[in-house]
Formats: C-alpha cells, sequence, structure tokens
C-alpha cells in the first residue's frame, strides 16, 4: 500500500502530464496572437508585400500619344542618289500623307527583289550603326529620309555573287509590315554576300 506521501506526489505528476498536453494542444488548434505574422503555407505561394511590386513607368518620350506612321500613311520614294568606285548611295524618302503627324523611329527594311510576282534577292540590307536612332515625328505634308548603300555585285566574283538583275527594291518603313516596291534595276547576289546597308531614318535636310 501506498503511503499518503507517495500518493500525493503521484497525483501531482499526473496533473502536470495533463496540462503539459492541454497546453499543446491548445498551440496547433488555435489561430495565432494578434499582431503575429502567419507563417505561408507551404502548398500556396507566399503573400506579395505592395512594395514589391514593380512600379509601371510611363514612356519618357515626348511625342508618346503620337502614333507610328502606317505604310498607308506614307509615299515611299527614291531621292538624290550619290555614286563613288564601287557602289552607290541612295536617299529613300518617307513623306506624312496622312491629315495628322505620326512618328518613324529606327531602320527601313530593304531588299532587292525580280517579278512580280516579287521575289527577293540574297540578303537584305544590313543596319548601319553609322546613323543614330531618332524618334522623328513627321508633321503632315513632313519628310524623313533613309541613306541606302548599295556596293557594285559586279565587284565580287561571280561564283561567289550569283548576280541577278533586279527589278524593283521592297521597302519596308519602320517598324511596319506591309511593303511597298519602287523601280530600280541594280544587280544583286543571289548568294550571301552583303551587297546592301541602311541607315536609321532621320529629318530630311
Amino acid at each position: 500500500m501506498l503511503s499518503a506521501g507517495r500518493l500525493a506526489l503521484t497525483a501531482a505528476a499526473l496533473i502536470c502530464t495533463a496540462a503539459v498536453a492541454g497546453c499543446a494542444s491548445s498551440g496547433s488548434g488555435q489561430p495565432a496572437a494578434s499582431g503575429s505574422t502567419p507563417a505561408a503555407s507551404p502548398s500556396g505561394p507566399a503573400a506579395t508585400s505592395s512594395s514589391n511590386t514593380p512600379a509601371v513607368v510611363a514612356p519618357s518620350s515626348p511625342a508618346a500619344g503620337t502614333p507610328a506612321c502606317a505604310t498607308s500613311a506614307l509615299q515611299v520614294k527614291l531621292g538624290s542618289s550619290d555614286g563613288y568606285a564601287g557602289g552607290v548611295y541612295v536617299i529613300i524618302d518617307f513623306t506624312n500623307t496622312s491629315g495628322s503627324s505620326c512618328t518613324l523611329f529606327g531602320y527601313p527594311g530593304v531588299s532587292l527583289v525580280t517579278g512580280p510576282p516579287y521575289k527577293q534577292i540574297g540578303v537584305a540590307a544590313k543596319r548601319s550603326t553609322s546613323t543614330p536612332k531618332k524618334l522623328v515625328t513627321l508633321a503632315a505634308g513632313a519628310t524623313a529620309q533613309a541613306q541606302l548603300q548599295i556596293v557594285d555585285a559586279l565587284n565580287f566574283p561571280s561564283a561567289t555573287c550569283g548576280p541577278t538583275k533586279a527589278t524593283a527594291l521592297k521597302i519596308y518603313p519602320p517598324n511596319q509590315t506591309e511593303p511597298v516596291y519602287l523601280p530600280n534595276t541594280s544587280t544583286g547576289c543571289t548568294k550571301p554576300v552583303q551587297i546592301m546597308y541602311i541607315g536609321a531614318v532621320r529629318p530630311a535636310s
């Protein structure tokens, strides 16, 4: 038979064990106290602070509200040319024929073609970095221009070039997908020989 003292100690131990179990159960089943930060669920994304959301930066261009010049809004034609030993420089003019302002930025796309039906000869003109890109705003009736260099295909061996007479230049205004065709009888290379270089558009001089 247990003595009264040992009975008292056993009862106290049972009471403490029950209290500890009750505390553990309370900690796992109750919400966090007010003011504490709950841990993110492993099965879902962590909450994102609004301070981490990137700000939307408005365009800094003064002509941000002016639309790009569509091909249909432009008259594209060949301007002055300047021959040199081994090739020629040709100016391409882009005149705004719409009734409102529009913008041009960057490089036209230019290639020599045969036809119609039109078929590209060799590789398209390579962009020349000698003229820096600049946003050009064209008022109604104003003109921008780009300089095209065409190297004489006959400078290259026939086996390397595969010379073929063109019937036109295929020209895309900057950032447009509708081309125009201008008559041109330069000789192109059917093989991948670079004979044309195009500069960025700039205001007409």
